[in-house]
């Protein structure tokens, strides 16, 4: 009954049907209440999105994966302090983190989120070490601006390290199945069962059944735990140790359900290498079935391709080796076949080590002469049946070259490594694209993203990211055709759209907003980034307190959406809302504390309210993380220009000038420090090169005209203010510059 309701649980689960995955599995405590069952029924409840339930469930159980899995239902609510206490407890300080690569970037991510940066890298670089290919790591390094070069994080070091961990695992993979036909590059071959020697069998069932400890219903429960996996999927794919309550040593009796007494080939389900097929075989690895040797010998087996373990128990490398074997699966027509393993049945036996909490132990019942027959065994069996297949029936692989099997495919070690190379090599290019966007080095980025093939350039991800770097060098055209691009391409994606939002309403293109919105909210209306473009849109408008009310629902569905938060500080900005505003920028800081906007938020805030210390000390902050944004150059001079530190205003407004010559804002801020202090012919030669980067800036015209008129060159002001008007300014400017013409005539002194 157990090994049905946990076979009904993880279809469910393979399928998608959370739902009836918790029912089945309430069931299944009730009648067999253990940890490992629980530990599903959590992780059912974790797939479904109702991370309380698994909290509740799992609430001071003390095995890892129990930990692990109790860290992210706390994570999902927000319950950092007491996920950081279950992943690291205070009563083990040097203890081990649980799940490997998965548990360090847990526990990274709480830092981080925790405003403890150091610690955050010094784990995600952990995650990085154990697993290479854990790109959500090196994702968060970037973000915290800690990176190494790619061309170092995913270099010959990671090479050797991913290679060992296929390599080790080659000889004695846990996970066995059968590669489906038209992937493998063996296939399966038919051989006498006479092919197994006797001793060859004893000795097998002799190390799986101490490599697998069994509880009171006969099931096997794997004893390791993973090194490494993404957070969310961690917790379906392995179980941990149980307690000692749980296992006994009591032998399971034989079962061989729907055995077939004429020796027919049998098959594994789920050899697509799909990722619910690592899961079905082990969670299933209690319900192996036993044979005695008679029996066995009557039964004509298989030669199974062995299936390498997904990257998730791959990576487990020097931590250890599950102790998962043959399971019995559903076959593609719905009914129900046993699995057991033929000449390769020793793969499972060469096993002389089990996993206790990442510690090797050696079995002390198995020499090291009887591995050796063993290997021999195993060696004859495969050349026999190797040459009496026949020659149309499979492409063999050359029998000198040492194979591993990887995602369901048995391949030679030079098709690894060629493979691992080619990985990494993409990686290279994508993580130091994503690293010098980071830093705002934004053409070097867009210069590496351009050394892609095409087939990986014209991807959402990619896309988005190039958009972002147009973006942020403000050339807001090209930046709105990559992401319509990228709309293109993947139309399901909502990767850059609230950038995207933004980027549309600098071009003031409302009804290009207003169509991107609804498409957003179209594809997903509980996405943040809908929301964000809502907001933009409405705030395009001027509509600022319906955007406020966007922003806020943005940061209701993703409260550590820091972007959100700083678009939210902007239209308080804009009602003169300034508590509300200082507040909705610190909140985007305490979740990011390189998110530029925010730092120049706050420094335009108190430049405003003529706080100038505030204000140099938040701009100097975002120049610092962003070295090349004109605008914040602009905004530090003109700070450092009310702080009477003249030159130094000056040189940043040269800096800033230098920056980004199409940007016009330094060169007018820059005029208006030798104005202030009286050097009209200066101001107006800076004004006069402005005017050939912005010959319809109305802002210009008027402040060459307030210059002419300190001159009492009043036809030359008038002029120049006539021309402002003409190029129809805001309306704040029409009434500034209206005034000045009234008191054209008026003596400076007494205008003052």
């Amino acid at each position: 009954m157990e090994a049905i309701l946990t076979d009904c649980v993880q279809n469910s689960l393979r399928h998608f049907m959370f739902k009836n995955a918790i029912f089945f599995c309430e069931r299944l405590c009730a009648e067999f209440p253990s940890e490992v069952n629980l530990q599903l029924l959590a992780a059912s409840y974790l797939q479904n999105n109702q991370a309380y339930s698994a909290y509740h469930i799992l609430k001071g159980m003390q095995t890892s994966q129990s930990r692990y899995l109790f860290a992210i239902s706390c994570f999902q609510m927000d319950l950092l302090n007491e996920a950081e206490t279950t992943l690291c407890p205070s009563n083990e300080p040097g203890g081990e983190i649980p799940n490997g690569a998965a548990g360090h970037y847990l526990l990274g991510l709480i830092y981080r989120y925790t405003d403890r940066k150091r610690s955050a890298i010094h784990h995600f670089r952990l995650a990085l070490s154990i697993d290479p290919l854990l790109w959500s790591a090196y994702e968060e390094l970037c973000i915290l601006g800690a990176a190494e070069e790619a061309t170092v994080v995913f270099g010959e070091a990671a090479a050797l390290c991913i290679e060992k961990q296929y390599f080790y695992h080659g000889l004695a993979s846990p996970n066995l199945h059968v590669a489906s036909e038209g992937c493998n590059l063996v296939s399966s071959r038919n051989f006498s069962s006479e092919d197994v020697s006797r001793r060859q069998l004893k000795n097998t069932q002799v190390n799986s059944l101490r490599d697998i400890p069994s509880n009171h219903h006969g099931a096997a429960i794997s004893a390791s735990q993973p090194h490494n996996g993404g957070p969310s999927n961690i917790s379906l794919y392995n179980t941990p140790s149980p307690v000692a309550s749980q296992l006994s040593g009591v032998v399971p009796p034989p079962l061989c359900r729907n055995a077939q007494p004429n020796g027919s080939n049998l098959n594994t389900v789920n050899a697509d290498g799909s990722p619910k097929s690592v899961v079905n075989s082990l969670v299933q690895a209690p319900r192996r079935k036993f044979v005695d040797e008679g029996k066995l010998q009557k039964i004509s087996g298989r030669l199974f391709s062995d299936s390498g373990p997904r990257r998730s128990t791959r990576l487990a490398g020097d931590a250890g080796v599950n102790t998962n074997a043959n399971t019995t699966g559903v076959a593609g027509n719905g009914t129900s076949s046993s699995k057991y393993l033929g000449a390769k049945l020793s793969s499972v036996a060469l096993r002389t080590v089990t996993v206790r909490n990442s510690q090797y132990w050696a079995n002390d019942n198995i020499e090291e002469g009887i591995r050796a027959e063993i290997f021999d065994d195993i060696r004859a069996n495969l050349a026999s049946a190797n040459s009496s297949s026949s020659p149309g029936d499979v492409r063999s692989l050359d029998q000198d070259e040492p194979t591993v099997p990887v995602g369901g495919v048995v391949t030679s070690r030079s098709k690894v490594s060629s493979g691992v190379s080619e990985v990494l090599g993409l990686l290279k290019t994508l993580g130091e694209g994503y690293r010098l966007s980071c830093l705002y080095r934004c053409q070097d980025a867009l210069n590496t993203f351009l050394t892609l093939p095409l087939r990986h350039y014209n991807t959402s991800w990619v896309l988005s990211q190039v958009g972002k770097a147009h973006f942020e060098l403000i050339d807001y055209l090209e930046a709105d055709r990559v992401f319509s691009l990228s709309l293109r391409v993947s139309p399901y994606s909502l990767e850059g759209m609230d950038i995207y939002s933004t980027v549309l309403y600098h071009l003031k293109e409302d009804m290009k907003l207003s169509y991107l919105v609804r498409e957003l909210i179209s594809t997903d209306r509980l996405a943040p980034q809908s929301w964000c473009a809502m907001g933009n849109c409405y705030s395009l408008q001027k509509d600022h307190k319906t955007a406020v009310k966007n922003f806020q629902r943005s940061v209701q569905l993703n409260t550590r959406f820091a972007y959100a938060h700083t678009l939210c500080g902007h239209e308080y900005v804009a009602l003169e809302d300034f508590e509300n505003g200082i507040k909705s920028y610190q909140d985007a800081l305490q979740i990011d504390s390189r998110h530029y906007n925010a730092w120049y938020g706050l420094g335009m805030i108190f430049l405003r309210q003529e706080k100038f210390e505030f204000s140099e000390h938040h701009f100097r902050t975002a120049f610092l993380i962003n070295p090349r944004s004109s605008v914040i150059l602009s905004y530090l001079g003109t700070a450092l220009h009310a702080l009477k530190r003249s030159e130094d205003a000056i040189k940043i407004m040269d800096c800033a000038i230098f920056s980004d010559r199409k940007n016009p804002l330094p060169m007018y801020q820059k005029a208006n420090i030798p104005m202030s202090l009286e050097k009209f012919d200066e101001a107006l030669e800076v004004l006069q090169e402005l005017k050939e980067y912005a010959p319809r800036e109305s802002s210009v015209y008027a402040l060459m005209g307030k210059i002419y008129k300190r001159q009492n060159m009043h036809e030359k002001a008038m002029l120049h203010f006539g021309i402002a008007l003409d190029l129809k300014p805001s309306a704040t400017d029409v009434a500034t510059i209206k005034a000045a013409i009234e008191k054209l005539h008026v003596p400076d002194e007494l205008e003052d």
